[in-house]
């Protein structure tokens, strides 16, 4: 790490993924902080079943299941565990640190999302750590690219934002009020729409925090978290680096850059996704605790972590993007 003053967008990319980066690290996102996957195994569950429901609409019993950013392959993990008998799953983890020792031998690890195949793309929680400038708008309204000191996290304004960056601001998240931010997320529509691209047929899901326009952060999203806990965000290589993602802009970019997506996409949220692929997070009858007390007990704590993944305020408030590939 330097001195230097540089944009969010090249601080970010070092301490995340450079030499060293934040994510290169043994322990992995695991070991600061906790997702959906993490949360429950009814998560990987639900998506056991809609990898099977892909299958169905494919009309295949052999189906493709890429997780891409698949840190240290908990998802996929569980996935497998789950998958209905009978269904062959090739799975791939899309990931750019190292393969953790010990992982199923099934899981292809690969640094890129393999082209041309047929089943269900899942990124659940990788687009918030696509890096992104970050923009201001000064004392006039003018909004500028915030420069960044790598050692300390100290910021200062740079130049006038401008070109394709202008143009994504001024239709996705328009600045005017002196002091006002924005993460430019033409780099997470760039990366969505590729890996949308990769599927020959199937389903593309991004979930992720997220935010539309109308309702965005007045001053960005930008953060950081050590250790379970949110800290300030300071590209040094120490901490993650989290900005929400911009969710209507990365569809956009799908339906204008990707022929083979089909039909519209479909912008929901955790809540409502988990609960039609049948997590509920609602209490056992009472009637159960008599008939079948350890039965109860299950149902009480699968009920408990079901509501966890569909809290208001929490992870049931995540950004579903679902683009359906290759049929019309």
């Amino acid at each position: 790490m330097t001195d230097e003053w540089r944009g969010w967008r090249e601080a970010a990319e070092t301490a995340l993924y450079g030499d060293g980066g934040f994510y290169r690290s043994p322990e992995g996102p695991a070991g600061h902080f906790r997702t959906s996957v993490h949360a429950s195994p009814l998560f990987a569950a639900a998506v056991a079943r809609l990898l099977a429901s892909t299958a169905d609409e494919l009309d295949t019993d052999t189906v493709a299941l890429v997780d891409v950013g698949a840190g240290r392959g908990e998802l996929l993990t569980g996935v497998l565990a789950a998958v209905p008998a009978g269904l062959r799953v090739a799975a791939y983890a899309v990931e750019r640190a190292g393969r953790p020792p010990g992982l199923d031998a099934r899981i292809v690890w690969c640094a890129e999302p393999p082209q041309g195949v047929r089943g269900l793309l899942f990124a659940n929680e990788w687009l918030d750590n696509v890096p992104a400038e970050v923009v201001q708008a000064d004392g006039d309204g003018v909004a500028r690219y915030v420069r960044v000191r790598a050692s300390d996290g100290a910021e200062r304004l740079g130049p006038p934002v401008s070109g394709a960056d202008a143009d994504w601001l001024e239709r996705w998240w328009p600045l005017s009020a002196p002091g006002g931010r924005a993460e430019i997320g033409r780099t997470r529509d760039a990366a969505w729409a590729r890996a949308v691209s990769s599927l020959s047929a199937g389903l593309a899901v991004a979930v992720d925090y997220a935010h539309v326009r109308g309702a965005r952060p007045l001053f960005g999203t930008l953060t950081g978290f050590r250790d379970g806990r949110e800290v300030r965000a300071v590209p040094d290589g120490s901490c993650d680096l989290t900005a929400h993602v911009a969710l209507d802009a990365c569809a956009a970019a799908v339906e204008r850059e990707v022929p083979a997506a089909a039909g519209p996409p479909e912008l929901t949220d955790q809540r409502s996704a988990l609960r039609g692929l049948g997590v509920d997070g609602g209490r056992p009858p009472l009637s159960l605790a008599a008939a079948d007390p350890a039965g109860y007990l299950r149902a009480l704590s699968a009920a408990g972590e079901a509501a966890e993944l569909t809290a208001r305020g929490g992870l049931g408030d995540f950004g579903w993007l679902l683009h359906r590939v290759g049929a019309r």
